[in-house]
């Protein structure tokens, strides 16, 4: 019986881990575990997890949800979902369910969370995954998904080959787009180029995807943040398409136009915002590799405020 625990039901943690629970439904090879607090422990616990889509919604039940490590018991795999603010502090109080063998899947907005979680448990296999998906809290327990974007990579240098197709299969099962990548360093910075800048210009600008894309100022903000970060990961040595620009440009040309960046919707709400993870990062690393970051240097000052 194979463990599977899902920290944080956000719109990345609730989508994948609900898909995963309508699949392992009483099933005798995975169990899925959902760890929540708050309401919407409450809500899960009496009415299930509501996934809405463009199509149709259906609730799911996990085999456990709870936030008491005594419960929630010890796990084979850890698919981490939380804001990266709450990463230090939400693994720790689940910590007794860490045993040496477990697993961990980060899919959090950044690429520092891999690195910051093996400072946590350096003796576990930390993979390194990103998510394609635009899915947001409706509220506790319930997530909605918009337009076709579902696709999961994942992958490591150095875990388990046989570990990660178990878990491969796992998904693939669920019904779930993943792909167990080589390459896994430059499959995440290229999803981190996409969310960096969007996350970055749309909260600086107050504006959402379609508002960017129509205004010509906007457009050449984010353009300039695209630049900087590329720059970056060029320094770095990392093997991003040539034309990573100009992809990323398209990306979010096929993106909803009334969509914007979670950032952007936790700034809006006053929640607290992922800009330590998101944009601050972009300029520490640029100061690492001497690259100038203007723009990014600009944003950062604008909503450290």
């Amino acid at each position: 019986m194979k463990r599977i625990g899902i920290l944080g039901l956000g719109g990345v943690g609730g989508y994948f881990g609900g898909l995963l629970a309508k699949s392992y439904y009483k099933s005798d090879d995975v169990e899925v575990v959902f760890i929540a607090r708050g309401e919407t422990l409450k809500v899960v616990s009496e009415s299930g997890l509501k996934i809405i889509t463009d199509e149709d919604e259906i609730t799911v039940f996990p085999t456990v949800v709870s936030n008491d490590p005594a419960v929630i018991g010890k796990l084979d795999f850890l698919i981490c979902a939380t804001k990266t603010y709450d990463i230090e502090e939400s693994l720790d109080a689940i910590k007794k369910c860490i045993t040496k063998n477990t697993i961990f899947l980060p899919l959090y907005n950044g690429v520092d969370a891999p690195e910051r979680i093996s400072v946590m448990f350096p003796d576990n296999e930390v993979l390194q995954g990103c998510v394609y998906i635009v899915s947001m809290i409706v509220s506790p327990g319930i997530i909605k998904k918009v337009g076709i974007f579902e696709k999961l990579f994942f992958g490591s240098e150095t875990a388990s080959v046989y570990k990660m197709k178990a878990l491969q299969t796992i998904f693939k099962n669920a019904g779930i787009e993943s792909y167990l990548v080589d390459n896994i360093e430059d499959t995440v910075w290229e999803k981190f180029v996409f969310i960096s800048s969007l996350a970055s210009a749309t909260s600086y600008l107050n504006q959402n995807v379609g508002q960017i894309l129509e205004s010509e100022s906007s457009r050449n903000l984010y353009v300039s943040l695209l630049n900087e970060i590329t720059m970056i990961a060029a320094v770095k040595g990392l093997n991003l398409p040539n034309d990573i620009v100009m992809q990323t440009i398209l990306k979010l040309e096929k993106t909803p136009k009334n969509v914007t960046s979670s950032m952007h919707r936790d700034l809006l709400a006053g929640r607290k915002i992922e800009l330590a993870s998101l944009t601050e990062f972009v300029v520490n690393e640029g100061l690492k590799y001497e690259v100038n970051t203007p723009v990014y240097d600009k944003i950062v000052a604008a909503l450290s405020l």
